[in-house]
């Protein structure tokens, strides 16, 4: 019976430490990871998918990998674009891991080494673009920036998805100065159109007068059409057109009357002048005077000298 209690404890106690031994050695993997083990140190090419994993507690060591797409934002950027203007670009990068065995060993921490290419690369397309590609035409700039990227980080099982630029900073004297640039092509444009406006209307004015020079009558429907309109609202004064073709007769009238009233007062002063006998200009008289008022004059002035 004592025999029996001591196996029975024995065997309990073993059962214990294998109970614990065997939890000690069981991982959980979720379900957006992998795992990747080594044993004395060396990596099993073996990944171990999502759920309960079992270990060797003294040999194995399980290092969890995260597959999800992790969206990296790119720390701000300064540099001189081929135009020679000074910006600052942000970009925000989306990659995953592909190979969690290459994404633990071959590189320290990958997601460090990618924000740090990401940078450089970064700066590197600013360098070989113009300004107006950064602002408007950002596509082809984004799918360089991901080939740029997608070299390095294949080597270290990592998949780049996609590389987006985010923000432009530009200088405020540069926004002042296209600013100005913006608002000169729009008045400019705005000139365009006035112009294009007023020579349609030009033209359809000399055709509508074409046609009211061969009918005279519709240009005094025209009149009466305009008096209409005017009298319809409710004003006090009422507006009559004056014909220009009357106002040039009555100048061109004036002037005729003025011209020979002025021709009748020329004949009129001319004919005066005819009938009028000539008269003997008067001559001049030299007044002579006398020798005994010239003496005493002579003498008081050689007396003064």
């Amino acid at each position: 019976m004592v025999v029996l209690d001591a196996v029975l404890g024995a065997v309990g106690a073993i059962a214990a430490v294998g109970a614990v031994w065997l939890a000690s050695g069981v991982r959980v993997v979720q379900q957006f990871q992998r795992g990747v083990v080594f044993r004395f140190g060396r990596v099993r090419e073996e990944v171990r998918a999502p759920g309960l994993v079992l270990l060797n507690p003294v040999s194995d060591r399980i290092r969890r990998v995260n597959m999800q797409i992790v969206t990296m934002p790119v720390p701000g950027q300064e540099g001189i674009t081929r135009d020679n203007v000074t910006v600052r670009v942000d970009a925000v990068v989306y990659f995953r891991v592909v190979d969690p065995v290459r994404a633990t060993v071959a590189v320290q921490d990958y997601v460090f080494a990618i924000s740090q290419v990401a940078q450089t690369s970064l700066r590197s397309i600013i360098g070989k673009s113009e300004l107006d590609d950064l602002l408007a035409n950002r596509e082809p700039i984004n799918q360089g920036l991901e080939l740029m990227l997608d070299s390095p980080a294949l080597g270290w099982g990592i998949q780049i998805d996609r590389v987006e630029i985010k923000d432009v900073a530009l200088p405020e004297s540069m926004k002042r100065s296209m600013a100005r640039q913006a608002e000169a092509d729009r008045e400019r444009r705005a000139r365009i159109i006035t112009a294009d406006g007023e020579y349609q209307a030009s033209k359809q004015l000399s055709e509508a007068a074409r046609i009211m020079a061969e009918t005279p009558a519709a240009l005094q429907l025209r009149l009466l059409q305009t008096v209409v309109e005017v009298a319809a609202e409710k004003n006090s004064t009422l507006v009559l057109p004056f014909p220009v073709e009357l106002l040039r007769f009555l100048d061109s009238a004036t002037e005729r009357n003025a011209r020979q009233a002025a021709e009748e007062a020329r004949e009129a002063a001319r004919a005066s002048r005819e009938t009028e006998p000539e008269r003997p200009e008067p001559r001049e008289q030299i007044p002579r005077l006398r020798p005994s008022e010239d003496v005493p004059r002579l003498d008081s002035e050689r007396d003064a000298q």
